[in-house]
C-alpha cells in the first residue's frame, strides 16, 4: 500500500508540474510518465486515465481538509480548501478549466452534493432541496473558478469572506422582500 501511494503521489506531482506550464488537454499520459520516470503500465495500474489522476489530486486535498477542519464548521473547511487551491493555483486554474465528462468540476459536484444536501436540509423548509443544492454548487464552483483563474487572485482569506458576505446579504434581502 505504501508503494502504491508513493507511485500515485509521484504521478500527481508530475501532472501538477506539467499543468503549471501546459493546458490539461495538451498533456498526455506519456508526458506524465516521462516527467516522473515511470512507464505507462505503472500509470494504468493506478489510474484509468489522466482525468482520474486529476480528480484523485483533488480528493487527496479534500481529504486533507476534512481531516484538519472541525466537522461542525463548513466555513473553516472551505477556507482550508481555498488555501490549498490558492497555493496550487497553477494546477487548479488549469484543472477547473476542463469541461465535460470526468472533469474536475463534475467531480467536485459529485463530492459536495451529499454534503451540501445534508447541510441545507437543516436550513430549508422545502422538502426538495435539490434545486438549492445545485444552485449553491454552481455558485460555489463557478465563483471559485473565476477567482482562481484571475492572474491576480486574492488570497482565500480575502476572497472567501466576500463570497460568504454575498450569500448572506443576498439571502437576508430576499427573505425580507419575501416576508413583505
Amino acid at each position: 500500500m505504501a508503494d502504491s501511494n508513493i507511485t500515485k503521489r509521484a504521478l500527481a506531482s508530475a501532472l501538477k508540474d506539467l499543468m503549471r506550464q501546459f493546458p490539461f488537454q495538451k498533456i498526455s499520459v506519456a508526458d506524465i510518465c516521462q516527467k516522473c520516470d515511470m512507464n505507462r503500465k505503472s500509470f494504468y495500474y493506478h489510474f484509468r486515465d489522466k482525468y482520474e489522476l486529476m480528480n484523485w489530486i483533488f480528493d487527496m486535498d479534500f481529504i486533507k481538509v476534512m481531516d484538519m477542519a472541525p466537522a461542525d464548521d463548513p466555513i473553516a473547511a472551505l477556507m482550508a480548501l481555498g488555501r490549498i487551491m490558492y497555493d496550487s493555483r497553477g494546477f487548479y486554474r488549469n484543472a477547473l478549466a476542463v469541461e465535460g465528462q470526468n472533469s474536475l468540476r463534475e467531480h467536485i459536484h459529485e463530492i459536495l452534493r451529499p454534503l451540501l444536501q445534508e447541510r441545507l436540509k437543516e436550513a430549508l423548509i422545502d422538502e426538495d432541496s435539490s434545486f438549492y443544492v445545485e444552485f449553491f454548487l454552481d455558485a460555489l464552483i463557478n465563483t471559485t473558478f473565476r477567482w482562481i483563474s484571475d492572474e491576480n487572485c486574492e488570497p482565500p482569506e480575502k476572497f472567501l469572506p466576500h463570497f460568504f458576505s454575498c450569500v448572506v446579504s443576498t439571502s437576508k434581502y430576499i427573505l425580507q422582500k419575501y416576508d413583505e
